[in-house]
């Protein structure tokens, strides 16, 4: 647990990374692999993950993330987008997944996928859209930690103009939105902000225990 402190200690938003240093294949997929293991709620994973490499595609999104330059600087952007109109095809979808992968037969979960269907469908949809949106946040907390075990700085970001994003994406005609960005890569020696030190709450104003 030690190096997970450490870890979460080393990591910090960075605001230069250095375009000569490409994140690897292998460890990409260790970051992929660690987003897809990621919970959330009824294990339905609301959201797709794009992986924009393309550099033009890049620097159109410069402009749309208030000209913050890390977006076409590092190595990676990963642009979490949730689903706007999460339906009953979606939790079919989710079961079909659910029975192939443990080999049980459908009349065996027949009763909690009625359950997870009014669950879901009983949330009126501006609604569902926020919910889907907030599992993305879930996804990110993975990213970040198994991209500090692996030496790799993330740059979460709110910072941006999701309707741009979603038609320079194309995200709309795949009922998404865009709801998180995170730049991926690795930090300039330029960047002063690396040596800050954290700032965060103390355990005696961050904790209540009852």
């Amino acid at each position: 647990m030690s190096n997970f402190n450490d870890n979460a200690n080393w990591r910090y938003a960075t605001k230069k990374f250095d375009t000569t240093k490409k994140v690897s294949t292998e460890d990409l997929n260790t970051l992929k692999e660690a987003i897809r293991l990621s919970a959330s709620s009824f294990g339905l994973q609301p959201y797709k993950v794009l992986i924009i490499e393309n550099p033009e595609i890049r620097a159109q999104l410069v402009g749309a993330s208030w000209g913050q330059k890390q977006i076409a600087d590092a190595s990676h952007l990963i642009v979490f987008a949730n689903e706007l109109n999460l339906g009953e095809a979606h939790v079919d979808a989710y079961f079909k997944n659910l029975i192939e992968t443990r080999g049980i037969p459908a009349e065996a979960i027949k009763d909690y996928s009625e359950f997870m269907k009014s669950s879901v469908l009983g949330i009126p949809e501006d609604i569902r859209a926020i919910w889907t949106a907030k599992q993305t946040y879930i996804a990110l907390g993975n990213l970040l930690n198994a991209a500090a075990e692996l030496k790799i700085d993330v740059t979460p970001m709110e910072g941006f103009v999701a309707e741009q994003y979603n038609e320079i994406l194309g995200l709309k005609a795949m009922g998404l939105n865009a709801s998180l960005i995170a730049p991926i890569g690795y930090r300039h020696e330029e960047d002063a902000t690396q040596h800050y030190a954290k700032v965060r709450k103390s355990n005696e104003d961050l904790f209540i225990t009852l």
